[in-house]
């Protein structure tokens, strides 16, 4: 269900089979990338159980990304068709002529000149079932994630890295009841497993195309949820929703909730209203899900993701590659089969990451006597803001492009609503005099409002250590209240 369309499982197999038949006939063979530029929409569940079957590789864009970062993905993985919603219609047009894509299709009425209807693609499509060729270790899905040397890379997700992450989340946390509602972007890790673990188990989808808070808690009681996936920041909003205690939660069984720790008083707010908040700790390389902890802990072990999920294996170690004891600090290092394939198109980056059959994650974390995990460091200084993960690098060198900044180091700040914002420590250029206001106009249309520095402090030099690198640690120390 999708605002008023609703299709059963055969239908929307049917939708499927007719885009495979229409995408072979663009020329599109496995191996080849699509990708997806939508808010939550059918299209995303027809194009990832097509690309499936036909071995083709979903590439989905974050339509937070403004125009240039957006081009660097279609670039990178050398994406052969784009499909988009009419929202953004304008910023496709914005990169087409230099990007390798042949084909444009247009979720909407009435498409630009340049791009083809979706559904006059498949209407006369057949629904019969198409020759399957993709599959096991075949990559179906590639995830950009933001990099920490300024550009991002895709992490490449097999077919088996979805069904397992699917088993995991229902082996460790059990069945989330009938109905499960997708708010969270598709485009994100937290949402896109739901696409195969609801398909997988049977449930219902709810999807919501976009966030509205009031819609939201409508549809938990009208559409009698049982579960949805959430970040700290959307359970805040929605307490924010006026006469919030007069919606209808009676069916809500469970909310897991990704990205950031959640504030304890949320958690007992809605554990005293019967709801249990399963916190899950993971990262887009692994497919999603590592860690998790349930209501009851999360209350008595504040600040603990929890325990490893089934089928996963964690391990804290030092510099040297060595097992640290309990509440010492160590490198998270995980083992699954749902860990990626790599990154695309980046040996190095991978070999770096994926050393031993381990999933080497950046994250710094400390392990409690019965095995509970504590990320006690950001991955690389990242910063979450309202979920998404925002890499200081990338900012720092599109900062540094501006003709009056010497210097500048990102950290993020206390945000009440996002958990987390960008702040920009500059030093600017000797002669020259420079404002927040301008720096900040500066960053408009050229990269996401979500990265966009929220406030600039302006100092004489930055602390670095005597190899050069930004001591972000003093910088936190000094500037992130």
């Amino acid at each position: 269900m999708c605002e008023d369309q609703r299709l059963s499982f055969s239908q929307m197999n049917q939708r499927c089979n007719k885009l495979v038949h229409a995408l072979r006939k663009l020329g599109v063979e496995k191996g080849d990338r699509v990708a997806i530029l939508a808010f939550n929409e059918p299209e995303y569940y027809d194009l990832f159980n097509a690309a499936a079957k036909m071995g083709a590789i979903m590439v989905t864009l974050n339509y937070r990304l403004a125009a240039p970062e957006l081009q660097y993905i279609m670039e990178d993985c050398g994406a052969k068709v784009l499909i988009f919603s009419r929202e953004f219609a304008e910023v496709a047009d914005s990169f087409r002529n230099d990007v390798p894509a042949e084909h444009y299709i247009a979720i909407m009425d009435g498409p630009p000149e340049w791009a083809m209807s979706y559904t006059d693609l498949i209407q006369g499509e057949s629904d019969e079932e198409p020759e399957i060729v993709g599959g096991g270790d075949d990559v179906l899905a590639i995830l950009y994630t933001s990099g920490t040397t300024g550009k991002p890379k895709g992490a490449m997700l097999s077919h088996n890295n979805f069904f397992v992450t699917s088993d995991t989340i229902i082996t460790t946390v059990g069945m989330p009841g009938e109905t499960f509602l997708i708010v969270l972007p598709l485009f994100h890790i937290g949402a896109l497993p739901g696409i195969i673990l609801n398909s997988q188990y049977g449930l219902r989808s709810v999807l919501c195309r976009t966030l509205d808070p009031k819609r939201f808690l409508e549809l938990l009681g009208e559409e009698k949820v049982t579960a949805f996936g959430s970040v700290p920041a959307l359970l805040q909003i929605l307490q924010m929703v006026p006469d919030f205690d007069k919606y209808d939660w009676s069916s809500v069984e469970v909310i897991l909730v990704y990205a950031a720790p959640v504030p304890v008083t949320l958690l007992k707010e809605y554990a005293e209203a019967g709801i249990e908040v399963r916190q899950l700790y993971g990262l887009t390389e692994c497919t999603g899900p590592a860690a998790v902890i349930d209501g009851e802990h999360a209350l008595t072990k504040a600040g603990s993701c929890g325990l490893p999920m089934f089928y996963i294996d964690i391990r804290l170690v030092d510099e040297d590659g060595n097992d640290v004891g309990p509440e010492e600090l160590g490198e998270v290092l995980i083992r699954s089969q749902n860990v990626m394939l790599g990154y695309w198109d980046k040996p190095e980056e991978t070999a770096r990451t994926i050393r031993d059959g381990w999933l080497y994650t950046g994250d710094i974390a400390k392990m409690d006597d019965e095995g509970y995990l504590y990320i006690m460091d950001r991955k690389k200084d990242m910063i979450i803001s309202g979920g998404e993960n925002i890499y200081p690098a990338e900012i720092e060198d599109f900062l540094l492009s501006h003709p009056k900044v010497a210097d500048v180091g990102v950290i993020g700040c206390p945000d009440e609503q996002w958990g987390e914002a960008v702040r920009a420590v500059v030093v600017v250029k000797e002669g020259e005099e420079l404002t927040e206001v301008e720096l900040i106009e500066y960053c408009k249309g050229k990269i996401g409002k979500f990265k966009m520095p929220r406030s600039v402090v302006f100092v004489e030099a930055l602390p670095r250590t005597p190899t050069g690198k930004i001591l972000k640690r003093v910088l936190r120390d000094e500037y992130n209240v």
